[in-house]
């Protein structure tokens, strides 16, 4: 009986709310940052709305670097959360920036799915065109809920960059919720069904080289979601299998993740 009140509270509380996207269900930043060692980088802002979209770029020791790679993390803390996932990148070699959206880290404002979006073209527009930027190649990386804005923009501006990667993406936002709240299923994709999804923009990515890194043992984003966000992505594309959890390819196979990433530019 007690299961069934439950149910039917979530329930109510869905109906009320069937025409948010759940935003606030997804981005769980944090204004905790912890210390960036033993990497040379700099921290950039950029103006959105009445907002600051904050952003760190790690450079590499060589003069050139082989490729610039914007990375998006995933749903909770900030940039220094992720630096496990692009200091071995750095040290390969690559230039990396780290964008947190709205609320993240030193960023100002709240995080929707609508604005994070829109900061996401515009800071792509913005980055590309520095001049320690616009003369790289650049490779969109998106890790776990990044997966999301980064094949968004990889759909929108395929032409402009040279490789996506899609580290531990879940297929879509409503396929993920999907999965906590099962009874609700038919509710939350409608709710969610004008929020851009991972497996369907890497549809229109054709042409674009593609990487997509997931593990059967992950206990966050279940290995069905990325073996489907794989099959609907145009070619040329490439499936790299790991066995640790969530986002720790860098950690098993960094040797091997490294190669993957380096043959998008070739």
């Amino acid at each position: 009986m007690k299961t069934k009140a439950v149910i039917t509270f979530l329930f109510v509380i869905l109906t009320q709310f069937c025409n948010a996207q759940l935003d606030d269900k997804f981005y769980q930043p944090s204004k905790q940052l912890k210390p960036i060692e033993n990497l040379k980088y700099e921290e950039i802002a950029f103006p959105v709305d009445q907002d600051t979209i904050t952003a760190i770029v790690l450079k590499p020791v060589s003069a050139k670097p082989k490729a610039t790679i914007l990375f998006f993390h995933g749903a909770g803390g900030n940039v220094s959360t992720y630096i496990f996932m692009t200091k071995p990148l750095v040290e390969d070699g690559f230039q990396v920036v780290m964008v947190d959206f709205r609320g993240y880290g030193k960023s100002t404002g709240i995080p929707t799915h609508i604005n994070v979006a829109e900061d996401g073209q515009k800071f792509f527009d913005f980055i590309s065109q520095r001049q320690d930027v616009k003369n790289t190649k650049i490779i969109v990386y998106g890790a776990s809920l990044g997966s999301q804005i980064s094949a968004h923009l990889a759909r929108k501006n395929k032409d402009k960059i040279s490789g996506l990667v899609i580290d531990g993406g879940m297929s879509s936002f409503a396929d993920i919720a999907a999965i906590f709240a099962p009874q609700f299923k038919d509710m939350i994709a409608k709710m969610l069904s004008s929020v851009y999804a991972a497996k369907e923009d890497v549809k229109f990515t054709e042409g674009l080289p593609k990487l997509f890194v997931y593990s059967k043992d992950d206990k966050t984003v279940p290995f069905s979601q990325g073996e489907e966000v794989y099959q609907n992505a145009s070619e040329p594309k490439q499936f790299f299998e790991f066995t640790a959890d969530h986002l720790n390819a860098i950690k098993e196979k960094p040797t091997e993740l490294l190669k993957a990433i380096e043959s998008l530019l070739k």
